[in-house]
């Protein structure tokens, strides 16, 4: 596993722009494959999310990587890491800060992060279950503000909480699983700076300073320019889906206009949906990109049926 954390940091992460030593030393002594499922390991240096249950993820190791930069970590700093998920970021977070306060609303999922943190013995980590867009007054306030999901705006409160010339790292965006990541810069006279860093797809950000319903209601992808979304639902999806004369030509809608609703799992019509391609040869699209466990789920379903009807035949 060293050889290929290793080889991780050096084709994923520095050959990818990353350069703070700090990050890629962190990165290098953290073991990503104690944070993952026992039965994901060998998959834990690979340039991808897995699930870790919950219907949540760990993050592409790339990601991460990219916020923990951004942020400019000091040594001796305090961070709130806002969505503990595996562990993996709050536990990379501490080998740079003196001090990492990271807060989960999963208890199955702290409880396993701090399984994990136990046995690397990482103690400059205090885990909490709770409502993470509330942050942690008692520790305020922060240097850095890492917050690994999605919501519809900044948290006002976590903006109090950091302190003169802070950093917060967060994705914002109007639905569920599209945004940008912005960095946050509060400087000394307490005013806020902006800065786009680029469109990502995490998990919402639940809580009473993000999303109040997690369901999802709404598809949106990226456009041509920087800071831009459209979304694809309605009779805006159906002319797409049905070639209309001016339905758009961008690689996005032109995957839409084929594309066909996945059955649920288990229902009568998904298998069927997939014996037609049983001998074809499958390109997927969108493995390395920030998945959900949705998607996991249904490639294990599709993987064993097909499986299961080539032994059958």
């Amino acid at each position: 596993m060293a050889a290929k954390r290793e080889y991780m940091v050096s084709r994923q992460i520095a050959a990818r722009g990353v350069s703070d030593p700090n990050v890629r030393e962190a990165m290098l002594a953290v073991p990503r494959e104690v944070f993952v499922p026992a039965e994901l390991a060998e998959f834990a240096y690979e340039d991808t999310p897995l699930p870790i249950g919950a219907d949540q993820t760990i993050s592409q190791p790339y990601i991460v990587a990219m916020m923990l930069e951004a942020a400019e970590i000091a040594p001796g700093e305090k961070v709130l890491d806002v969505g503990t998920g595996s562990g993996y970021a709050a536990a990379l977070a501490s080998r740079i800060a003196g001090k990492v306060v990271s807060i989960e609303r999963h208890a199955e999922l702290t409880e396993a992060a701090r399984k994990a943190i136990d046995t690397l013995g990482y103690d400059n980590i205090d885990l909490r279950i709770g409502d993470g867009t509330q942050g942690a007054a008692d520790e305020a306030p922060f240097d850095v503000i890492l917050v690994a999901a999605g919501g519809p705006e900044i948290p006002e409160i976590l903006i109090e909480q950091l302190s003169p010339g802070g950093r917060m790292i967060i994705p914002v965006g109007p639905v569920h699983r599209y945004q940008h990541l912005l960095r946050i810069r509060k400087t000394g006279d307490n005013r806020i700076k902006q800065e786009d860093l680029g469109p990502v797809a995490f998990v919402p950000l639940i809580g009473v300073g993000g999303w109040r319903d997690p369901a999802c209601e709404e598809i949106v992808h990226p456009t041509e320019g920087k800071g831009t979304s459209r979304a694809v639902g309605g009779a805006a999806a159906r002319a797409v889906q049905m070639g209309a004369p001016n339905a758009p030509t961008d690689p996005a809608a032109l995957i839409a206009r084929h594309a066909e609703p996945l059955p649920e799992i288990g229902a009568s019509g998904f298998g069927a949906m997939f014996d037609r391609i049983r001998d074809a040869r499958v390109v997927a699209i969108g493995e390395a990109t920030h998945g959900t466990s949705e998607f996991y789920r249904a490639r294990a379903a599709i993987t064993r049926h097909l499986r299961a009807g080539s032994k059958s035949s």
